[in-house]
């Protein structure tokens, strides 16, 4: 990616505000928000910023490429309201991907999920079958049909990318305004840094492939940089518990802050409790390998509250 124009929908949430400044240095850059879970804050001022919607009617869609970031992101927000999380997630990914294909923009990245494959202790690869057991695992396989639908009919390059627990920080990351919505890793690095018990729903055991959004950002340049389509996953291979997590963040921290275990609000039969990438087919393809490793990655959070 250099000297392209590129349009990052969501882009000042946390994902996409990091994917946006990083393109930014070489490329010009539009970054459009909802300001949901985002803020312009976050952004760095060589992006420009639009406050607009997935749905609104005219997109700024003349651009080179489309990174389609921008989505209702967790399983609250659809059970809350099913309806807006398929307008969001579905109808705003084919409003904002047609409005590209008239434009005449051929190369779109987008935001799927790992959340899809359920319970993985072994790497999931890509080709594996897949269920659907909630409203935002069901707007996210959508988006993955259209997509297809996109590159089939249209000739347009199609790049699906299936993200692990993606992390970065709190303090001085693009999480904060996540709040709760924010990855483990950051929640419980801010909780156990100011002396909070970190609530963990369930005993701890389970487990996350957790994934820098450096990793992130390189892969989604990869990504388009490759003209990629079908889909593809963003994960290290590795998996971590929530136990260790916690306990790992009391090292690099030196406090001795204590998890609290509180029932799972979640149902068992939909809660995923263990997630681990293969990335074989994103190597492959593009020669990303994650470079952010869990303990580094815990210590550049930790370093947040030095």
């Amino acid at each position: 990616m250099q000297g392209k124009r590129a349009l990052v929908t969501g882009g000042a949430g946390f994902i996409g505000s990091n994917l946006a400044n990083a393109l930014a240095e070489d490329n010009e850059v539009l970054a459009l928000d909802d300001c949901y879970l985002g803020t312009p804050d976050n952004l760095d001022e060589s992006v420009e910023f639009l406050e607009g919607s997935v749905l609104d009617d005219d997109l700024p869609t003349d651009v080179d490429v489309v990174f389609h970031i921008a989505a209702l992101s967790s399983y609250a927000m659809h059970e809350d309201d099913p309806t807006r999380g398929a307008r969001v997630n579905v109808e705003g990914f084919v409003n904002t991907v047609d409005q590209a294909r008239q434009d005449g923009c051929d190369t779109v990245v987008y935001a799927s999920t790992s959340s899809i494959y359920g319970d993985r202790t072994d790497p999931s690869p890509e080709d594996m079958p897949v269920t659907v057991n909630t409203g935002y695992e069901a707007s996210k396989l959508a988006r993955e049909k259209y997509a297809e639908y996109f590159a089939n009919h249209y000739e347009l390059s199609m790049a699906g990318m299936r993200f692990f627990s993606v992390y970065q920080g709190m303090e001085d990351g693009a999480e904060e305004h996540k709040g709760e919505y924010a990855n483990l890793i950051a929640q419980f690095a801010d909780d156990v840094a100011n002396g909070r018990n970190p609530e963990i729903w369930g005993d701890g055991s389970q487990t996350r492939d957790f994934t820098h959004v450096d990793d992130i950002v390189r892969g989604l340049e990869l990504a388009a940089d490759h003209e990629l389509s079908g889909v593809y996953n963003l994960g290290t291979g590795e998996q971590y518990s929530f136990d260790h997590l916690v306990s790992t963040l009391n090292d690099e921290l030196g406090t001795d802050v204590e998890p609290v275990y509180e029932d799972n609000p979640i149902p068992d039969d939909v809660y995923v409790h263990d997630t681990m990438a293969d990335a074989t087919k994103m190597r492959e393809a593009t020669g990303w390998e994650p470079e952010i490793s869990f303990e580094e990655g815990v210590r550049r959070v930790c370093s947040q509250y030095d």
